[in-house]
């Protein structure tokens, strides 16, 4: 096991502080991430936790070792949009018996779920140690592990859910110290003063665990009735199942403190009797596509797969690894606004330090320190990245031979889930560069032009001014100087 004692610290949404992280058992490291809902592609939003959180992933296993750290990712596939499609697809199926509830719906979530997981791949993620279904956690399990129903039967026992209008709701009430993590009070949701009540519900706060499915709806049976679970009590069961009843870090977006994260905090303390569900709670910020929130009536709502693709964003196709360092760029609690320009900015900056990792020798390289403190400092990127650009500077002025900058550079970069093969060139990109500058010198905007010479001169693509022998117009070759 790694030094694991060099401060690794954390903001923590539940203490809105910065705190230190001390595991629970060190030789179990613990971390539970929300995952996808597999009813369509995940959009560029979604790909900003997955990033985020295998940059800590990927930390822990250094400090801690690799086998001593267990990460969970969840796929949510149970949804009434999937629940609907399943019906509607393989209605007729299921009600024959040839295919059960949940095999119809993995043949619905299956193409979705696939492509996610090669969307995530090419951004550069490992793979998390776990990845549970929500369909494979409703009912009791043959291997004990924890379930939806189970848990939902215990709520009841424990006086903190109630049956009512076909629905077991979740009581609020019952929960003096309910929303820590959102810090809303309870008393300022009362019926009548800001929130519409239901009329089965006790109080406006109270959410649904369990709800009833009608003839025509998919569902599993249950001491209440054929029914499915709510949203929130999925990824209590499946935490469970596999970190127990609590852990290190629950981790998502910011969009997920309230209601989700909150009535998962909710659901497992009561269930559980604990005073906690996670030590720490971490979310990242929110994302806006060129200054502007991501929807589809306004056209820029892009998923991964679509800028991997095709050129629907900024007209070309984007490599995994430059959404992957535009997305690290800004601190992952602030919001980004997701740009042409971020991109073009992180594939040069990609460019540079991977021409500088190519002058590394081949001997084991150490992963250099401040790296490390960095990424310790509640995952404080940016200031790793100026490292990065340091050695890539140093490793550049060195050129051949033992380049210690080059080696430690190469390591940061793989360790941060980046390609380190040969730096590729992008004949397309310099295309378009050294037609952008003619057009600029036709216009005598020489500040400009030149600019773009020595951005490619800093990227190891060397431009070179001449005529056409038989036009004379002015042409431009390059070569790569390594």
């Amino acid at each position: 096991m790694s030094d694991a004692s060099k401060g690794l610290s954390l903001y923590n949404t539940l203490t809105r502080a910065k705190d230190d992280f001390v595991p629970i058992d060190p030789l179990n490291v613990r971390m539970y991430v929300c995952g996808p809902t597999v009813y369509d592609f995940a959009h560029i939003g979604n790909a900003r936790p997955v990033i985020v959180f295998d940059v800590l992933f990927r930390l822990l296993r250094h400090l801690y070792g690799g086998s001593h750290v267990t990460y969970v990712r969840n796929i949510t596939d149970v949804d009434d949009k999937i629940n609907a499609r399943a019906l509607r697809d393989f209605g007729d199926e299921i009600s024959s018996g040839k295919l059960s509830l949940n095999e119809a719906i993995r043949r619905v979530t299956e193409k979705t779920a696939d492509q996610y997981h090669k969307d995530v791949a090419t951004l550069g993620c490992l793979e998390p140690t776990v990845e549970p279904r929500a369909t494979e956690f409703v009912e009791p399990r043959a291997d004990g592990k924890a379930d939806m129903i189970t848990l939902i039967e215990r709520l009841i026992e424990r006086g903190h859910a109630y049956v009512a209008a076909g629905e077991v709701l979740f009581d609020t009430a019952s929960m003096p110290d309910y929303g820590q993590l959102s810090k809303r009070n309870l008393d300022e949701q009362q019926a009548g003063v800001r929130i519409a009540v239901d009329a089965h519900k006790k109080n406006p706060g109270d959410f649904v665990l369990w709800k009833l499915s009608s003839p025509e709806e998919p569902g599993w049976d249950s001491p209440w009735g054929r029914g499915r679970p709510g949203w929130h009590i999925e990824c209590s069961a499946m935490s469970a199942a596999y970190l127990g009843e609590v852990f290190d870090i629950h981790g998502g977006g910011l969009d997920l403190i309230f209601p989700h994260h909150e009535n998962e905090i909710a659901q497992s303390r009561c269930a559980h009797g604990t005073d906690v569900m996670a030590n720490i709670w971490m979310h990242n910020g929110f994302l806006q596509v060129e200054g502007q929130k991501m929807s589809k009536s306004l056209g820029n709502f892009y998923s991964i797969h679509e800028l991997l693709e095709t050129e629907t964003f900024g007209g070309r196709k984007w490599p995994g690894e430059v959404l992957r360092l535009a997305m690290l760029m800004t601190h992952y609690r602030e919001p980004i606004d997701f740009s042409v320009r971020k991109l073009e900015e992180a594939e040069n900056t990609l460019r540079k330090w991977k021409r500088a990792a190519d002058l590394a020798p081949e001997v084991a390289p150490q992963l250099p320190a401040e790296v490390v403190e960095a990424l310790s400092d509640d995952l404080a990127t940016y200031a790793a990245f100026q490292r990065l650009t340091q050695l890539a500077g140093e490793a550049l002025d060195a050129g051949g031979g033992d380049n210690a900058a080059a080696a430690s550079l190469k390591a940061a970069l793989a360790f941060l889930g980046f390609d380190v093969g040969a730096a590729k060139v992008d004949e397309a990109a310099i295309a378009r560069a050294i037609a952008r500058r003619l057009e600029l010198i036709a216009a005598k905007n020489w500040a400009e032009a030149d600019r773009i010479r020595d951005e490619l001169l800093a990227q190891g693509v060397q431009l070179k001014d001449g005529k056409d022998p038989v036009t004379g117009e002015r042409i431009t070759t390059w070569e790569v100087r390594r």
